[in-house]
């Protein structure tokens, strides 16, 4: 019989290891690289909540269903249970319950044998030739075997009521613990490290589908890949339009029009072929002005990926030799020529992101990323080397066909690391990496912010206000450099970031051999892992079991066992720093009172009809601009955007949220002339949602006074009482002269508040 506790010689599952062994493929993604923490912004380290120790359950100890009462064997689960049965004491995390759908894989080794029932021994079976007893001892001996079978009886009864109450218990707490279901169907590229990932949670996977809803849906590309209706999906509507490089540099330029000195991070960029002429006569006047300026500029195609059409230029002139440009929209934008270079190298930053909800907005970056390098040593661009693109681009894509590329088994080395070991390297040569880490978190999170207001009108588009729908989460991918000032430059977010833990290789000519990519996979899985810790629909449900199993623990002064897993590698920076950026959300509350506006669910425009309702509700028309004014603006500002070549690909007429923006900014400056833009914006929301507000408390007023007057009045309201001669009056009036004194009562507030 094996002690309680105590791990059977050869009990060990494969791939499982020892209790507090790290499973295979973590690494050091969950390691925090040095200088982690932001200067300025703190440095406690942030654990989402589910995570500490105060949480954790007595892992790995399952009520026995099957054996003496009240008595469990540590780390063995009743018959059927699957391999969960296996796991030693402590190796299964608490946040993490083994789905109890998964099937016991082929292999597994048998449970122990079931240890002897404490008691009275068991009756010798007939024929086995018991000795006689004394004969002056008969009497006694009987008096005993009748004391025996009673004590035997009652404690058979007892076992007995322990088993039916120990199997509701399991039978509860299983339906409690019921493993996480993931659809894995349309994960596509990811599908790898997401099955690692679910190995390690030891969630549910379902890699054909599922006819019954899932809790999880994994989509490779966009949000609409399936028909969901619950649960939450990785994708949100919209993202894929959103971080589109056209649609990125207008949120980009718009932002910083309000704030020039915070987005200063993001390249001066041209959009074309719309602003062609624009662009021109710009670089003009700047080299007019500086005449020893020669800058370079790349191109970079708006639908473009993995560099595809992306090339460099010294002069605006240039661009017309390419006549690609009228049917492919681009963004041009100055080229950095004085990058940061690792072994005389360029290189750049890819930063997962995760961006958990919109509402509250919640943003998570992974402590640890990817340094892409480029294959050729590094030379400020000129006339004979703008071609190469294994020295100016960064992009794996395009560098992996050079044969210069190493594929590297160490983090430290080859054409792709980890950021983690940028850092070290970094650090000893004296550089300031908490600065670093702290500008990095800045720059997600402004441009995070600068991209939500598009997001929002998407989200409600797709799933509307008390609509039956997923919530949404995404792992976004910031492609970061790092300039020679260590002044970190963001050149585009990625909706879709490649997630691949594996690369090609070519064994011989058109002959190709999917090889293990180490730095990916530990970098990937721990961000994927992470994610689904960090969005697991049942962690409250699991929460609260495990405060029942720590207060049982506690009574029992058991030890608590150590998670198996490593801490989280994803760190919370908003809403923990919202104090520092809330100030930037002024798009998002001009979005706010274009989604109020939109008027028809689903749509993502604004008609003239909502135009005009959104003037008149806020007062905005006066004798300097009265309402004929304000559909010429609505005509102008919606001819100009859907003439451009995105917006005239959607084919919907109407007043897109960036339009609205230029209309609301005009009112703005319109009505506040002496005031810096931004505070002439944040005048005119203030303005509009106060009135707005105002308006609201009218008609609840009127509508609180219709109904006391309808209660006073029964039947129709116009019939006359008894004994009335005067003619009967319309409700309206009835109902008006009701309201009047609350009327004036909050026009007086208005007037008070000044609004």
């Amino acid at each position: 019989m094996q002690p309680a506790g105590m791990e059977p010689a050869g009990m060990e599952v494969a791939g499982m290891g020892r209790a507090g062994t790290e499973p295979t493929g973590m690494g050091m993604a969950a390691m925090e690289p040095a200088g982690l923490e932001p200067a300025g912004l703190g440095t406690e380290g942030i654990e989402p909540a589910g995570t500490g120790t105060a949480e954790m359950g007595i892992a790995g100890i399952e009520q026995a269903g099957t054996g003496t009462a009240g008595m469990g064997i540590v780390g063995i689960e009743p018959e059927g249970m699957g391999t969960a049965g296996m796991e030693p004491a402590g190796m299964v995390p608490p946040e993490m319950e083994p789905a109890r759908e998964a099937e016991e894989p082929p292999g597994s080794p048998a449970l122990p044998a079931e240890p002897a029932q404490d008691g009275p021994p068991a009756a010798v079976p007939p024929g086995q030739g018991a000795l006689p007893a004394a004969p002056g001892r008969e009497r006694e001996q009987e008096r005993g075997r009748r004391g025996a079978d009673a004590q035997s009886s009652t404690g058979r009864a007892a076992r007995g009521r322990a088993r039916r109450a120990s199997s509701r218990r399991s039978g509860g707490e299983s339906a409690r613990r019921a493993g996480v279901t993931v659809d894995s169907s349309k994960a596509k590229t990811s599908l790898e490290a997401l099955k690692i990932s679910l190995r390690q949670l030891r969630w549910k996977e379902f890699p054909l589908g599922r006819r019954l809803p899932c809790d999880i849906y994994w989509h490779g590309v966009s949000f609409h890949d399936n028909n969901i209706f619950s649960g939450q999906v990785n994708k949100f509507p919209g993202m894929t339009e959103t971080v589109r490089k056209i649609t990125l540099s207008r949120a980009m330029r718009t932002m910083q029009s309000l704030f020039p000195v915070e987005y200063d991070f993001y390249p001066q960029s041209w959009i074309l072929p719309e602003e062609l002429s624009l662009f021109v006569e710009e670089v003009r006047m700047m080299k007019d002005n500086d005449p020893s300026w020669k800058p370079t500029f790349i191109v970079k195609p708006d639908g473009g990926c993995q560099g595809d059409g992306i090339y460099l230029i010294k002069d605006p002139g240039d661009i017309r030799l390419m006549g690609s440009i009228q049917s492919r929209p681009a963004v041009v934008q100055e080229y950095i020529c004085k990058p940061l270079l690792m072994d005389k190298l360029k290189f750049d930053i890819r930063l997962y992101v995760l961006l958990k909800s919109l509402e509250p907005l919640e943003i998570y970056i992974a402590k640890d990323g990817l340094s892409r390098f480029c294959t050729e040593p590094y030379q400020e661009p000129t006339l004979k080397n703008l071609h190469q693109v294994f020295m100016h681009l960064t992009n794996y894509s395009l560098n992996i066909h050079s044969g210069n590329f190493i594929h590297s088994d160490s983090v430290n080395t080859g054409s792709k690391r980890t950021f983690s070991s940028i850092l070290c390297r970094l650090s000893s040569r004296g550089a300031d990496v908490k600065k670093l880490w702290s500008d990095i978190i800045s720059l997600v999170i402004r441009t995070i912010i600068a991209l939500t207001p598009e997001l929002k009108v998407y989200y409600q588009s797709d799933i509307p206000a008390g609509k039956p729908g997923p919530t949404c989460f995404q792992i976004l991918g910031f492609d970061i450099l790092l300039k020679k000032n260590l002044k970190p430059m963001l050149l585009e977010v990625n909706a879709n970031p490649s997630m691949r833990i594996e690369h090609e290789q070519e064994l011989s000519p058109g002959v190709f051999e999917n090889v293990p990519s180490p730095v990916d996979e530990e970098v990937k899985v721990a961000v994927i892992r992470d994610t689904l810790r960090l969005v697991d629909p049942q962690k409250k449900k699991r929460k609260d079991t495990q405060c029942q199993s720590l207060e049982q623990a506690r009574e029992g002064s058991q030890e608590l066992p150590e998670a198996a897993l490593p801490s989280l590698c994803l760190k919370q920076v908003f809403p923990k720093y919202a104090s520092e950026f809330s100030y930037l959300r002024l798009v998002d509350r001009v979005a706010a009172l274009f989604i109020r506006f939109l008027g028809v669910k689903g749509t993502t425009k604004l008609g003239p009809t909502g135009f005009r309702t959104f003037i008149r509700n806020c007062r905005l028309s006066n004798s300097n601009f009265s309402m004929a004014a304000a559909d010429i603006l609505y005509i102008d500002i919606t001819r100009r955007w859907n003439s451009m070549g995105i917006e005239k690909e959607s084919g919907n007429p109407g007043m897109c949220l960036q339009a609205f923006v230029e209309a609301f900014f005009f009112l703005a400056r319109r009505k506040y002339k002496s005031l810096p833009l931004h505070e002439q914006v944040s005048a005119l929301i203030e303005c509009c949602e106060c009135r707005l507000a105002a308006l609201r408390r009218k008609r609840l007023v009127w509508g609180c006074g219709i109904a006391e007057r309808q209660e006073a009045l029964p039947g129709t309201g116009t019939a006359p009482g008894p004994g009335c001669t005067s003619p009967p009056q319309p409700r309206g009036h009835q109902a008006f002269r009701f309201q009047k004194s609350s009327q004036l009562k909050v026009l007086m507030c208005r007037d008070r508040t000044g609004s």
